[in-house]
């Protein structure tokens, strides 16, 4: 066999194994689902039961409002009774004089600064950021059906419609991407991280802090805590098992989530 064969077969080899490295750590990284998952499109003769089981999906998935509305200490009890008013769907007509249920809820979602209850602060972002019109008035009609009478109608989603710049809006979609951001503070901030935890001064204090979180965890572990959130609570937060959207893995592509991962995990 001559030299240059011989160099050839290292180079050759040094190339196989390097792709085959790359190859490995591309696999390594799990293949979180980034496509919009398929659409409920909504005619003009769309039913109660359609709205309120699109509206509950968006509620539990990606909306992500049980994170603050399902434990009673940072903001209102929605699915539940509420300082003995009962569960949203019987008491949001009664919340501001004159004003009929719905149009209450939309605008607690798109101007939640103006409904500030009691000793609740004003964290809540404008929902219409993260969900299209039609998704939202899709939650309301799910709201409205917890112990109230849902009044959304085929009129409100077309209303939404005419309102969007881009066009007709006629479908509900579970969760995409919130942001097709790479830089990890953006995306935690697309994906409305910081409602919860705080890093650097930002944010707020009721999940656990970000700050110093790569000395307490390994990336493998804060990997787990995204895609799998009820799987375990970090000590001294085990009241909050279960409050965090176990959708993240479809808010964020892979590349997101090791972006995020790994800047969490420097955090010493």
């Amino acid at each position: 066999m001559s030299r240059t064969t011989v160099i050839n077969l290292k180079v050759a080899i040094v190339v196989v194994g390097t792709l085959a490295a790359y190859t490995w750590v591309a696999n390594s990284i799990p293949q979180i689902e980034s496509q919009v998952p398929e659409e409920l499109s909504f005619s003009a003769n769309v039913s109660t039961e359609e709205l309120v089981a699109a509206g509950e999906e968006i509620y539990n998935g990606a909306g992500g409002c049980g994170a603050c509305h399902g434990l009673g200490t940072r903001a209102p009890n929605l699915l539940t009774d509420e300082a003995g008013e009962g569960t949203i769907g019987a008491r949001c007509g009664n919340r501001v004089p004159g004003e009929d249920c719905k149009v209450y809820l939309h605008r607690s979602m798109v101007e939640p600064g103006a409904f500030v209850m009691g000793e609740y602060g004003p964290i809540m972002p404008d929902m219409s950021r993260t969900l299209s019109p039609t998704q939202i008035w899709a939650v309301i009609a799910y709201l409205q059906d917890q112990g109230g009478t849902v009044t959304v109608s085929a009129t409100d989603l077309q209303a939404a419609e005419a309102a969007e710049p881009s066009g007709a809006v006629t479908a509900v979609s579970a969760a995409a991407p919130a942001t097709g951001s790479t830089d990890p503070l953006e995306i935690m901030r697309g994906n409305q991280c910081f409602i919860c935890h705080m890093l650097e001064g930002e944010g707020v204090e009721l999940g656990p802090p970000f700050d110093g979180i790569g000395g307490r965890f390994s990336a493998e572990d804060i990997r787990r805590s995204i895609l799998d959130p009820g799987a375990e609570a970090s000590e001294g937060f085990e009241a909050l098992l279960g409050a965090m959207p176990p959708n993240f893995g479809e808010l964020m592509t892979a590349g997101q989530l090791e972006v995020v991962v790994q800047y969490l995990a420097a955090q010493e």
